[in-house]
């Protein structure tokens, strides 16, 4: 590939964010980590550096926060725990990595690159994964490090709404929420990484599409993709790849390709959320259909635009 390939970043804080929830202190802080994730990222493609280690770096920075559903910000299972989930996957190559129900893994996307680059595995899960963490000199993390009092009195709020047969009115703090990125660098290479808490009151080791290839993460040589959304549904639609699949078989672009998926297939059987896609020709798309969805992106011109709403100025600013 030539390297005069112009690199991009594109990320997403998940979708599913609820205006009313939404105040203007957290909403600055949700910008500001964007921003951070962005510049992160983009730093490491503009020395040069590889795809892969700006989705890892990006990521990184959104794990993090405590606002993301995602590392530090990861919602609770149903008996108050963390359970996290995380993939990467790397377009040029086709290896990929991912982790599952890990609890004291404060990175899990490093972890997730770490099966891809240093084990003969694609996916590993629960103890196993943190017991391989512990050769890697993966940082690990107590669970007073994931301990947030929003995430907490939203499991509250969603065991209430349980013990009440009310399932539907606590979906908007159930569903949503993970973390993702993807890059094209300067040799024109893709990938993508996802990362995850899952599920607000999650039961019986529940995993979702974040950590499935195909799912919620794919990267291949034509475009890479992380979903964010009722997990169920992507992993029905095996939605990431069958998004990657419409680029290469169909021709469609990127944006086209997406909409069929995002909003079109998975609607359609009763679930809803978003994704991002990046082409290898550098083209977007980041659709949802949820009030809001976190995510931003940096291109050619090296400026980074961060969205939340689908206003169709900040939409337009985004994309």
């Amino acid at each position: 590939m030539s390297h005069g390939v112009m690199p991009a970043l594109v990320i997403h804080g998940g979708a599913g964010v609820i205006r009313k929830d939404m105040g203007p202190e957290r909403e600055q802080a949700v910008r500001a980590a964007l921003h951070a994730a962005l510049e992160h990222g983009y730093a490491a493609l503009t020395a040069g550096r590889s795809a892969l280690d700006a989705v890892t770096a990006a990521i990184t920075v959104l794990e993090d926060s405590p606002h993301f559903n995602a590392g530090r910000g990861a919602v609770f299972t149903h008996d108050g725990r963390v359970e996290l989930d995380a993939a990467i996957m790397d377009g040029a190559t086709l290896r990929a990595g991912s982790v599952a129900g890990v609890e004291h893994v404060r990175n899990p996307i490093r972890l997730a690159r770490a099966v891809m680059e240093h084990s003969p595995h694609v996916m590993l899960v629960g103890a196993g994964a943190e017991a391989f963490a512990r050769t890697q000199d993966i940082a690990l993390a107590e669970p007073s490090w994931f301990h947030t009092e929003e995430r907490w009195q939203q499991l509250q709020e969603t065991l209430r709404h349980d013990a009440m047969g009310e399932h539907a009115e606590a979906d908007h703090v159930r569903h949503f929420g993970t973390v993702g990125a993807l890059a094209l660098d300067r040799a024109g290479r893709l990938a993508a990484g996802t990362s995850t808490g899952g599920m607000t009151g999650k039961r019986w080791g529940r995993v979702g599409d974040a950590p499935v290839i195909g799912a919620g993460t794919w990267a291949d040589a034509r475009c890479a993709v992380s979903g964010t959304g009722w997990g169920e549904f992507y992993l029905r639609t095996a939605a990431a790849a069958r998004i990657a699949l419409r680029v290469e078989l169909l021709g469609e672009p990127v944006a086209l390709a997406a909409q069929a998926v995002i909003d079109g297939m998975i609607p359609a059987l009763g679930g809803s959320g978003g994704a991002i896609v990046l082409g290898a020709d550098g083209s977007i798309a980041m659709p949802f259909n949820t009030d809001g969805m976190f995510r931003g992106r940096i291109a050619a011109d090296g400026v980074p635009n961060v969205a939340i709403w689908n206003d169709a100025e900040e939409a337009r600013r985004a994309c």
